[in-house]
């Protein structure tokens, strides 16, 4: 101790004398050699050898593989891991190598690590004059791993590894047996490498094994000996190399580690961990290759990874976990994003924080970013190998609860967000809502007792703010709503945080997402007690109460059990006469009170549509009697749960149909047999239950949705569009009108309640006739209505275009059917009728699209020629030719693939070896879009796809396309083998399976062929002829008897026979009618008929009364009394006989004609101006393509007509045939899953049914112009909302169809039938995704078939002349379709 204390105090006055002293060069610059600089730094080699305490995986005896906080000295860890490396290394060399033996003794500070594989060379190494192992072990900067070229999957680099654990050791030995050299080597090193025995080598036979036993400096160390957390860590290290290195057994202190393998390995540290529901985390498992095996399990710690390359440790991961890691991530985040319902964002980063991955990889010289080897930082294509993760590893991946964890985080998450929203403290004043009207006593001791007035807009805000003026605003608050709030039942997170007025109302109520608000004391945390629905009496009122009652049920059902819910009412008619004043709030109940009511219509009717109506005295009257307006929902139980559900969950499509479906059977059943509507707002409602509410008031809006959704199978038109007709034809304009002053005339004129912008996007998208719009527009576009560049979307504002009812129109709509048509009143104000009836089936014409509650219909165009050469074959009794669809101006392809469903080309030509030309392309695909979607992409390439094309250039008009593209040579030789069609995206598919449309009664009806809707068009059509005829012959001979009796009543005069001066009207009326003359016949047969529609409508059965003269008061022979003397002239005479007899004429003309005939020659006129309008469309256009002005000698400029070839397709083009082989056969292949393909094509001439055997057919590009008929293609409608169904209606999916209800009409005489066609608009725009409306089945509408509503005779027989047992029998006619048809 003494000389200890000595040895300092001479330290220490060196030191303090050197302070003094200048330094020397010699002591500021010194070397050291590489044994001296590796135990001076340390660090730069084995990492720190300072203790450190931080979290590891150990394995301790007596719980296993754990994760805690340990004190190691990296350096110690270090020095033990290069020797146990090495050991592991050797068995990339020998393949026969089979056992690892590690002892480990704390007491003695001894570690020793056998291996039994190939030992190391006993042999004297030429140039160094000394043993191999001697070398290796016991000089620094000795390797075999040097040679770089040589790729080794081995752990060993640098030539440092055992050396450094000898530097570090008190001592050293090595000893080893070649069974190659027939010797054993065996030499100790100690006091850290500095002292070296002398070598033993012996003679041996025996087999190879290589043994390192070595004592560790624990004063580099600062430890006194080898303590329990270091021992548990090299443990685990004894049990990495057991599970990474494959067929090895490893021993640790004479006991063989119960391991076999990577994926026993991995059980160490998933064994007994449960996930989040306490199922044992499951593990995914592939040996990709013999260098890659990967594990998977779900990670509830962030992410987590324990890896190894080549056996050595790599706890930080690195390049190799990220190559693994990226292509887990990629896959799963497609899972999750499929299945995110809640709309929180999902980055790559969040998902990899639910893994936890398990890699052992062997890669070819791998290098790291420090000797310590933690973290692999060799680049991937480096590697030597790939590690190609399978799909059924993918597949387990997402069955292993990892995208569970994801969603549930995703939940939380939201929830987490959600809850920022809300307030947990019970405020007494809310800012930052500027139209709230806040109850004073909202927030205060008195919250319970407030009521929170929720209004549609604005303006019913104001009128309630006006009745507050009654009941005072301390417990009354009010808040407008903007229209329609969320429907949240399927709405994302993302939906749900950026909606305002839904956070709106949480605020101003107090509402807290996932409280529970069953007792009546959680209530008194709100700051409102009820809140109070107010809006209009209509249906769209009737939604928005519905989407609020979803909105509750949803988020806190229990508010609803406490009759937390309420709507104040107001009436829809009022009925005042003198003093007395009657309100009615729904419309059954005023129909009712009609029916009994003889002297009704001196009564005034006011209709109040919406709650602006009423004014601010008529709001004070209303709160005033507030008992009377104010309905409780009642809660009754689970059906009230059901029946919202029901309403609005996207799972229940199904159920939603058929509960549409019976209602509307259930109203045409009512109104068959003259039962009164249902109606809940009687004169004594005062409650009401949600099951109630659901099923017989929000059940009218998801039907009239519907009704204005999809179109009518008569005229193909939406109520939208055909109000627009209706005034149009009322209006009958000589002159052009603008669109916008056109809207409000349909706005006024058809009682159109909806806003005018969409109006007047109907009114546009009715006179559209670029390619993929109308293939006959009933307006004349006059100005810029739009362009297949932009798909319509370029049209001008409504204020600078016009338009009017084209040439066309008047002959699809005959003004005389106006006669048999069944108009609808609006506010007793008539309006148009239910349908029009169009002398061929527009809806063929134009297609039709539109996508209503549950059902959704796709129709596409069809060549009105083609039609018309139908009928008239039907007409024959000839049945009618399938028929492809067909676009206007289209010059592509169309094949038929299979029963509706379609292939629509486009056309490509080369040019020449590096040149190609797109001249058309599919229907619906605009140029715009095309060039921005496919050609620049492909002109500037991405990071993973380089650039296609070199350049391209485009020559279109408003009409035509053109693009002329280069490319080189090689790739558009590979561009050409692999299609160019594929390639340049000019196939587009078409499939029809959801034609739904609402037929002549009113009801929804699925259609299976194109067939099927021409077939009952023809029926009803052929029986308005019928009917046409009917009335005519009653007109004409009216007017015939009319003139008749002028006539003769002229004749007589002038003979003298007659006398009527001075004489009374009493006695003039007697003598006409002893003389037999009848009363005014055409006043006569016009009260008939208007006295007969009247019955119809009431009850629709037959007229008792005799269709004779005239009026009550007596015969009526003004027509003859009141004629002018001029009456008597000769010439006059002569006109009116000339008259009588030219009526006559007609009579009798008509009378020999057919209701065929009649239909033939409405179809030859339709026709002929067809090609009229056709050929001066044709002109205009040719004439607009180029003029050029040239100057004459004398005169103004000529103008010389210019062809611009450039606009035209390349005559020395090389056309290229649209591939359809391969589509066909995936056609084919899916109908085949389905089942055998067969079709019933119900002939004019019978019921024929046709196995589908035949070629398809195919439309191929028109013949020039001026040598036939002008050609049409047709194409997918691909964006099917662009056109008319966007401006009719906001179509949700999230409800369904139904079909209405008619009831027997006649116009001619009181026993024909009546059809009753009812339809709303709506002017939201389209929200739902189309594709999955139109991929529902929908099923047929339970309605009568069209036979059982027609009662005509013959009606039934045209398509019945063949036997019924044709049907089933075995030898059926096959039909083949024409492979070739031009359009």
């Amino acid at each position: 101790m003494l000389q200890e204390i000595k040895r300092k105090l001479k330290r220490l006055k060196a030191v303090l004398k050197n302070k003094g002293d200048h330094l020397s060069v010699e002591r500021v610059y010194q070397k050291k050699t590489q044994l001296e600089h590796i135990l001076l730094r340390p660090d730069t080699y084995i990492g720190s050898v300072e203790p450190i305490t931080q979290q590891m995986w150990v394995f301790d005896e007596d719980i296993g593989m754990n994760q805690r906080e340990i004190t190691y000295v990296p350096g110690l860890y270090k020095i033990f891991d290069e020797i146990l490396v090495n050991a592991a290394d050797n068995k990339q060399r020998d393949k026969n190598m089979t056992a690892i033996k590690i002892t480990i003794d704390p007491e003695s500070n001894t570690i020793s690590i056998w291996n039994n594989g190939k030992g190391i060379p006993v042999v004297e190494h030429k140039d160094e004059k000394m043993y191999v192992p001697a070398l290796i072990f016991g000089h620094l900067l000795t390797s075999s791993n040097y040679d770089d070229e040589e790729k080794k999957v081995t752990g060993g680099r640098n030539g440092y590894g055992a050396k450094l654990c000898n530097i570090f050791s008190t001592k050293f030995t090595v000893e080893t047996a070649c069974k190659e050299y027939r010797h054993s080597f065996k030499q100790t090193w100690q006091n850290n490498m500095t002292k070296t025995s002398e070598p033993k080598i012996k003679f041996f036979d025996g087999d190879d094994f290589t043994s390192v036993t070595f004592q560790p400096d624990l004063s580099k160390f600062k430890m006194e000996k080898l303590d329990k957390d270091i021992v548990a860590l090299l443990t685990r290290r004894a049990y990495d190399v057991a599970g990474s290195c494959r067929g090895v057994k490893v021993s640790l202190n004479g006991k063989k580690l119960p391991v076999n393998g990577f994926r026993s390995y991995v059980d160490l540290y998933v064994k007994d961990k449960l996930d989040e529901t306490g199922v044992a985390l499951k593990v995914v498992h592939e040996t990709v290759n013999d260098r890659w095996e990967v594990c998977l399990t779900m990670s509830e710690k962030g992410f987590q990874q324990i890896s190894f390359v080549n056996s050595i440790a790599t706890t930080k991961g690195g390049r190799h976990i990220d190559y693994v890691v990226d292509q887990i991530v990629a896959k799963l985040i497609e899972v999750v994003k499929k299945k995110n319902k809640a709309g929180v964002s999902v980055k790559p980063f969040q998902v990899k924080n639910h893994i936890w991955v398990f890699v052992n990889a062997l890669i070819e010289n791998p290098s790291f970013d420090s000797q310590t080897k933690e973290n692999m930082t060799l680049q991937t294509k480096s590697f030597g190998s790939k590690c190609l993760l399978s799909d059924k590893f993918i597949r387990a991946a997402t069955n292993c609860g990892i995208v569970e964890s994801i969603l549930n985080w995703v939940k939380f998450k939201a929830q987490t967000q959600l809850n920022k929203k809300c307030s947990s403290v019970k405020h007494s004043k809310i800012k930052g809502i500027p139209k709230l009207d806040d109850a004073n006593d909202a927030g205060g001791k008195h919250s319970s007792e407030c009521t929170l007035i929720l209004t549609e807009g604005d303006s019913a805000k104001s009128l309630a703010v006006s009745g507050l003026g009654v009941i005072g605003r301390d417990r009354y608050g009010v808040f407008p709503l903007r229209g329609k709030i969320l429907n949240v039942r399927e709405a994302t997170h993302k939906q749900i945080m950026e909606n305002a007025e839904i956070n709106n109302i949480i605020k101003i109520v107090g509402l807290q997402y996932k409280k529970s608000y069953d007792d009546p004391e959680s209530l008194r945390t709100l700051r409102y007690g009820k809140i109070m629905i107010m809006t209009d009496q209509d249906q769209d009122g009737s939604h928005i109460k519905g989407l609020l009652i979803n909105f509750f049920h949803h988020n806190w059902p229990s508010l609803l059990k406490h009759t937390f819910l309420e709507e104040f009412i107001t009436p829809i008619v009022k009925a005042t006469k003198n003093k007395q004043e009657l309100a009615f709030y729904s419309i059954p109940e005023f129909d009712e009170w009609k029916k009994h009511t003889e002297n009704y219509k001196t009564w005034h009717i006011k209709y109040y549509k919406g709650l602006g109506t009423s004014t601010s005295k008529e709001a004070k009257e209303y709160f005033a009697d507030m008992e009377k307006h104010r309905i409780t929902f009642r809660y009754t139980g689970a059906e009230d749960d059901a029946a919202i559900t029901l309403a609005f969950s996207k799972k229940k499509t199904d159920d939603r149909k058929e509960w549409l479906t019976n209602f509307m059977e259930d109203r045409r059943q009512r109104r068959m047999h003259g039962l009164p509507e249902q109606y809940l707002y009687g004169t004594h409602a005062r409650h009401l239950s949600y099951n109630d509410f659901i099923n017989k008031e929000l059940i009218l809006f998801s039907n009239s949705d519907n009704e204005r959704s999809i179109p009518s199978l008569v005229d193909g038109l939406k109520p939208g569009q055909r109000k627009v007709l209706f005034t149009c034809l009322k209006r009958n304009d000589k002159r052009e009108v603008k669109v916008a002053q056109l809207a409000g005339s349909v706005a006024e004129m058809s009682a159109y309640h909806h806003g005018e912008q969409a109006l007047m996007m109907t009114i546009v998208n009715l006179a559209q006739n670029f390619v993929g719009s109308n293939n006959v527009n009933i307006l004349q576009p006059l100005g810029q209505f739009g362009t297949r560049i932009n798909g319509g979307k370029d049209a001008a504002s409504p204020r600078y275009i016009f338009t009017m009812l084209s040439p066309l129109a008047k002959l699809l709509f005959p003004a005389v059917d106006s006669n048999l048509l069944k108009f609808l009143y609006d506010d007793n104000q008539k309006v148009e009728p239910e349908w029009y009836i169009p002398i061929i089936p527009m809806v063929l014409v134009n297609g039709a699209e539109g996508i209503g509650t549950g059902w959704a219909c796709k129709i596409p165009n069809y060549d009105p020629r083609e039609i018309v050469n139908n009928i008239n074959r039907m007409l024959n009794h000839q049945d009618p030719l399938p028929m492809l669809p067909s676009y206007k101006n289209f010059k592509g392809v169309i094949h038929e693939l299979g029963q509706n469903q379609y292939l629509v080309s486009g056309e490509v030509s080369v040019i020449d070896k590096n040149t190609i030309e797109i001249t058309e392309l599919p229907v619906r695909t605009w140029t715009q879009a095309y060039k921005e979607s496919v050609l620049e992409p492909m002109l500037q390439g991405t990071d993973k796809t380089p650039a296609l094309i070199n350049d391209y250039k485009e020559y279109h008009t408003d009409a035509t396309v053109k693009f002329v593209v280069r490319m080189s040579e090689e790739k558009l030789a590979q561009a050409e083998a692999a299609g160019l069609h594929k390639v340049f995206k000019l196939q587009s598919s078409l499939t029809c399976n959801s034609m739904v449309l609402f037929d002549h009664m009113g009801c929804l009806k699925r259609y299976d062929s194109v067939q099927d809707i021409l077939k009952e068009f023809f029926e009803l059509r052929l029986h308005y002829c019928k009917l046409r005829k009917d009335w005519l012959l009653g007109s004409l001979g009216a007017e015939a008897a009319k003139l008749s009796n002028q006539a003769r009543f002229v004749l007589e005069k002038i003979e003298g026979k007659i006398v009527i001066e001075n004489k009374s009207k009493r006695e003039l009326i007697r003598m006409l009618v002893q003389k037999g003359y009848e009363s005014d016949p055409v006043a006569a047969w016009t009260k008939a008929q208007e006295k007969s529609q009247e019955e119809d409508y009431k009850d629709g059965n037959e007229s008792d009364s005799s269709v004779d003269s005239g009026s009550t008061s007596g015969p009526n022979f003004n027509y003859i009394l009141n004629m002018p003397l001029w009456c008597l002239t000769k010439e006059k005479v002569d006109e009116l006989l000339k008259q009588r007899d030219q009526k006559r004429g007609e009579l009798n003309d008509l009378q020999k004609k057919s209701p065929e005939d009649l239909w033939k020659e409405d179809l030859t006129v339709f026709i002929e101006e067809l090609d009229n309008v056709e050929a001066q469309e044709r002109e205009e256009q040719s004439l607009g393509k180029a003029i050029k002005l040239v100057k004459g000698k004398v005169g103004k400029p000529k103008v010389k007509k210019m062809n611009l070839e450039e606009t035209m397709p390349s005559p020395f083009g090389r056309r290229v045939e649209p591939p359809t082989q391969a589509i066909k056969s995936d056609a084919a292949k899916k109908l085949t899953k389905k089942k055998k393909v067969t079709f019933v094509h119900t002939g004019v001439s019978g019921n024929l049914v046709h196995s589908y055997t035949g070629a398809p057919k195919v439309r191929k590009p028109p013949a020039p112009k001026g040598t036939g008929t002008p050609a049409k293609k047709v194409k997918k409608r691909n964006p099917w909302s662009d056109d008319e169904s966007k401006s009719e209606s906001d179509l949700e999916d999230s409800e369904p169809i139904i079909p209405r209800e008619t009831k027997p009409c006649s116009h001619l005489s009181a026993s024909k039938p009546k059809y009753t066609f009812d339809f709303s608009e709506e002017e939201d725009e389209e929200e739902a995704d189309e594709e999955e409306n139109a991929d529902d089945e929908p099923p047929s509408s339970p309605v009568r078939s069209f036979k059982d509503d027609f009662a005509f005779p013959g009606a039934k027989d045209r398509y019945n002349d063949h036997n019924d047992d044709n049907e089933d029998d075995d030898n059926d006619e096959a039909y083949t379709s024409p492979k070739q048809k031009a359009v």
